[in-house]
């Protein structure tokens, strides 16, 4: 969750994202070497005269045009093995179904027979005390602890969003289209999101709160709700 002060993201989840944290460290580092090297050179150049020996200098421009290429690949790297983990959905222990409402979200678990539940906002006059307003839901989405989660996203009227930052998913939910993303989360805990699509009027009235639990809870939640 994340508080007032912070300046970095949510703590990771999910091992997609921690490569996705370890991803924008490393971005960072490479743009700050970038940035002290250009600001190295401007002092450089303004302190020190001019002369002849600035006007042609192959081995400088050859220098500048392979470095560059060479940051590129750095970068690229590891973006595209991240970018493939993401699409990567191999044998899920659990289907989740999510679909968007203006304003609330419904969850079909497939596996279950008749598991299905709508999941409204919780109004702040019936909060409980020590619950986060405007993130608070009526019924909390309920999934095991460190198994793959597959979650179909679609839409029943406009464009949604179905986004969960410390888990590393936002996936977009179409009317008529079925997205697709998957999760596994690392620890027990209870992670909040939103609808990350401008949806109307009440777009910020639709949050997201999954539960993450041992195996053995998550049976007995789900055996109470199917019988």
């Amino acid at each position: 969750m994340a508080n007032h002060s912070q300046l970095g993201f949510q703590d990771a989840s999910s091992p997609i994202m921690e490569e996705l944290v370890e991803f924008h460290d490393h971005a960072l580092m490479v743009a700050l070497a970038i940035c002290s090297l250009v600001l190295y050179l401007l002092a450089l150049m303004l302190m020190e005269k001019l002369s002849s020996n600035t006007v042609d200098a192959q081995e400088v421009e050859l220098i500048w045009t392979i470095l560059p290429a060479i940051v590129l690949v750095l970068l690229a790297l590891p973006s595209l093995q991240i970018l493939y983990m993401m699409d990567e959905i191999d044998e899920p222990d659990l289907t989740l179904k999510a679909i968007g409402h203006q304003w609330y979200w419904t969850y079909e678990y497939t596996d279950f027979k008749d598991l299905s539940f709508d999941s409204y906002m919780t109004p702040t006059t019936d909060l409980p005390q020590g619950h986060f307003r405007l993130l608070e839901v009526d019924h909390r989405i309920v999934v095991p602890m460190e198994s793959p989660i597959r979650v179909i996203i679609t839409a029943d009227d406009v464009l949604h969003s179905w986004a969960v930052p410390t888990l590393g998913v936002k996936t977009d939910a179409i009317p008529g289209r079925l997205n697709q993303t998957s999760f596994i989360t690392t620890r027990p805990g209870v992670f909040y999101g939103q609808c990350s699509e401008i949806c109307g009027a009440n777009h910020s009235y639709m949050p997201i709160v999954v539960e993450s639990t041992p195996l053995k809870h998550f049976e007995a939640w789900s055996s109470l709700l199917s019988s």
